[in-house]
């Protein structure tokens, strides 16, 4: 951290070891749903974090890294703390914001980085089917940045490994995180 004009700026955050980069993430649907959108808006990123904090309570002891949320209706939503995307058949899916989502900017980032792959991303209402039956799956998040997920609910994703779009898209956020954004000075 360096001050400047009264700033504090943060060089480095990191939410996971980066040997999870390499072998991904395991995720549980977390029973917590999402509060509706109806009530409150998820277009506004505000301190009523209650939904997220019971949802990963219920990791405890489950030795899952994150928990996935589903909407009231039972449609995916988000992690407790990240954006959630899947690849299937060569298409990148993740929750629209109608179902409360948040429109993170790493999300759009990463969406941006996936249609100059040539990808089709669609966002929609997605089951844990879905999620089930994905090829690859990856969180998003200003933390988390890209990380693969390999396995949910005991289940694995694709052949339990991290997918060569997943890993394609790591290394395209970073390069982009590296050469964009406000300058981070060395102390």
């Amino acid at each position: 951290m360096r001050y400047r004009d009264g700033d504090i700026i943060v060089a480095t955050i990191q939410l996971y070891p980066e040997e999870v980069y390499r072998t991904g993430l395991t995720v549980k649907i977390c029973q917590t749903r999402r509060t509706s959108s109806q009530s409150v808006s998820p277009a506004v990123k505000s301190l009523n974090y209650l939904n997220n904090i019971m949802a990963a309570l219920e990791l405890r002891g489950t030795g899952a890294h994150e928990g996935l949320v589903l909407t009231l209706d039972g449609y995916v939503c988000e992690c407790t703390a990240d954006n959630f995307f899947m690849v299937k058949g060569g298409r990148l899916l993740t929750p629209s914001p109608a179902v409360g989502a948040l429109r993170g900017v790493t999300r759009g980032v990463v969406m941006q980085l996936a249609r100059e792959m040539d990808l089709d991303v669609e966002e929609g209402l997605f089951t844990p089917y879905d999620v089930y039956t994905a090829d690859e799956a990856f969180l998003t998040g200003t933390g988390a940045e890209v990380a693969p997920v390999v396995q949910v609910d005991l289940r694995p994703i694709g052949d339990g490994t991290p997918g060569p779009i997943t890993h394609e898209l790591i290394q395209r956020f970073r390069a982009h995180a590296g050469r964009s954004g406000t300058a981070v000075y060395p102390a």
